[in-house]
């Protein structure tokens, strides 16, 4: 396949490469090349055990989420008190696969993750950084359709429509630019695309979404769901093939350019949880900024 946009810079970031370890947030991880990308601050793809997890422990100034793969995750604030929540509150702290737990770390709030189910959870947990300092915490649960995701990127967040000089009506009121996303205070847009075996999709730059037209960077992000049988090519080159557990990172873009997406892995490989080809995608997340 021939080069679907030309101007785009992709810069594989392999597996391998990535920091690792089994405890605490970061550990003693630290690379000065990969402070932040865009508003991109931060991408963990996080397993904790059953009846394990990550303490109270406070944040300033972050857009923090997390989206779950597989299993169940327990998100407790400062916000709310353990024992206080209400039954909805219950189904909120609760967070499953397909959800999205989305906090404003704003003036400082201070979370706990909490495995508390018989099982492990697999999930990715990622910062950015917003566009202005001292916000009013805030935090937001959605869950997004497991089908609308097989049909094409599903976008998950999307700036704030007011903008950054939102006031406080325009805060408590949270809508997003795109609508059925949770809104985010920065100028960044995430989809989540799960790619059938042998199948392709597309996704607009900026999803229609964004103030800043030119210049944009998009970070891509395979999980590591199918054993390492999930493979995706971006934009038709050989030099930008992804397997589970890579990301890449793309430059030189603009809003409104089209990056194209390739599920390339092995049938037999991606069919092993069904008897049906198709039944196997890959799961894929898109994280612009």
């Amino acid at each position: 396949m021939s080069k679907a946009l030309y101007n785009a810079k992709i810069v594989p970031r392999r597996s391998g490469e990535r920091g690792h370890a089994n405890h605490g947030c970061f550990a003693n991880y630290y690379d000065p090349k990969f402070q932040n990308f865009g508003s991109l601050r931060v991408l963990n793809e996080d397993r904790v055990d059953a009846h394990r997890g990550f303490d109270t422990h406070p944040h300033r100034d972050a857009e923090i989420f997390s989206y779950i793969l597989n299993g169940e995750l327990t998100h407790r604030d400062s916000m709310i008190k353990k024992g206080k929540e209400t039954k909805e509150g219950d189904d909120f702290f609760k967070m499953k696969r397909g959800d999205v737990q989305f906090t404003t770390g704003g003036t400082g709030i201070a979370h706990s993750e909490q495995n508390e189910s018989n099982k492990q959870v697999h999930f990715l947990q990622i910062w950015a950084l917003p566009w202005a300092r001292g916000l009013t915490p805030r935090y937001h649960t959605k869950t997004f359709s497991e089908d609308a995701k097989r049909e094409a990127f599903l976008p998950i967040l999307s700036p704030l429509k007011a903008g950054p000089g939102a006031s406080y009506d325009d805060e408590k009121a949270a809508e997003p630019t795109l609508p059925d996303t949770i809104p985010i205070h920065a100028d960044l847009v995430m989809a989540a695309g799960i790619i059938g075996v042998d199948k392709r999709f597309k996704w607009t730059v900026g999803a229609n979404a964004v103030r800043k037209q030119g210049s944009r960077n998009v970070y891509i992000h395979v999980p590591m769901c199918k054993n390492g049988s999930a493979k995706i090519r971006l934009d038709g080159r050989e030099e930008a093939v992804l397997g589970e557990g890579d990301g890449a990172f793309v430059s030189n873009v603009n809003a409104g350019d089209v990056l194209s997406f390739e599920s390339i892995g092995e049938a037999e490989a991606e069919s092993s949880a069904s008897s049906r080809k198709h039944d196997a995608p890959i799961r894929m997340y898109v994280r612009l900024s």
